[in-house]
């Protein structure tokens, strides 16, 4: 479904919650600023919560500047309480680099009802995710969760339609780790959607490979597929997927930006409707956090089962 066309309603008022991650003024500069290239009509940003994690570098350092360049940029009202903020705008925005203060955020939203994108990591445990999920079923809220690397902007399909079945894909990709997340969670996320968009869920297991530098995870789907992905640290931090076909292989994922992923954001503001399932979601965590234990048990094959019963998924 496209986009409503600007000026067919009035422009939904967006909140974010959580100042301190770059996609703060990269989305808003994109829903606010018509001249702005890649500019997305339907929605401005009015409100935020500042938020901030002290415990965490890339947040203590950043909050205060962010929070600073929204509210002269843009006009932005800042609230003193998430419920606060939640009641007074159409549809919100979880942009806290800390995935910890997800669940605790979200659940603060949930009596106003309001459509909310969640930004990555979606949250700070596998545990945490699957109440999330659960939480937003129970109280009828749409949620919606991706890297935009989901959304490059060269479309997966056209190249994947050229090799026939895809039987196998390797995904590479930036993986620093935050000591407060599980590995994976913080900054490899992002190669793992990019496998999740080609492969889609059905992983059954996985095994990982850890060093100090590069971390490989393979994965077995259900129907015999297998996907991998290799988190970089110190070395290329570029990102791609060679796909494997029964006709021939491609590679996708190159390149990335925000654009597609803030147009899905919008269309899902406006509609209600989550183009990735949150089912799909969870499996990503899972995907990461039995890579995890895989590693704690020395490169050991972990179901998915495992994990997700652990963490309290019901069947």
């Amino acid at each position: 479904m496209a986009l409503l066309p600007a000026g067919a309603a009035e422009p939904l008022r967006l909140g974010m919650i959580g100042l301190d991650t770059s996609h703060v003024p990269a989305f808003a500069k994109v829903f606010n600023d018509p001249k702005a290239p890649g500019h997305v009509p339907g929605g401005k940003v009015v409100a935020a919560f500042k938020g901030g994690s002290p415990d965490i570098v890339a947040s203590a350092s950043r909050v205060e500047g962010f929070t600073k360049q929204l509210v002269e940029t843009h006009g932005v009202k800042l609230y003193d309480s998430i419920e606060e903020l939640a009641r007074n705008v159409d549809a919100i925005l979880i942009e806290s680099v800390d995935g910890r203060t997800h669940l605790d955020q979200f659940r603060r939203t949930l009596a106003a009802k309001k459509p909310v994108f969640i930004d990555k990591p979606f949250a700070g445990s596998l545990k945490d995710a699957v109440e999330m999920v659960r939480l937003a079923k129970e109280a009828g809220v749409p949620i919606f969760s991706s890297s935009s690397l989901r959304y490059a902007p060269e479309p997966y399909a056209p190249k994947l339609a050229t090799i026939g079945d895809i039987t196998s894909a390797f995904s590479i990709g930036p993986a620093d780790i935050e000591p407060t997340h599980p590995d994976f969670f913080w900054y490899g996320i992002h190669a793992v959607e990019a496998l999740y968009t080609v492969l889609g869920p059905g992983c059954v297991q996985v095994v990982r490979t850890h060093t100090a530098n590069t971390d490989v995870i393979t994965g077995i789907w259900a129907d015999g597929r297998v996907g991998t992905v290799q988190g970089n640290r110190k070395s290329h931090k570029g990102y791609g997927v060679t796909v494997v076909g029964t006709k021939g292989v491609a590679v996708v994922g190159e390149k990335q930006n925000y654009a597609g992923l803030t147009v899905e954001i919008m269309k899902f503001f406006q509609t209600r409707i989550s183009p990735v399932a949150p089912e799909t979601t969870l499996e990503l965590l899972a995907f990461m956090e039995a890579a995890d234990e895989s590693k704690r048990r020395g490169g050991v094959p972990v179901t998915i089962a495992e994990v997700m019963a652990k963490a309290g998924a019901k069947r």
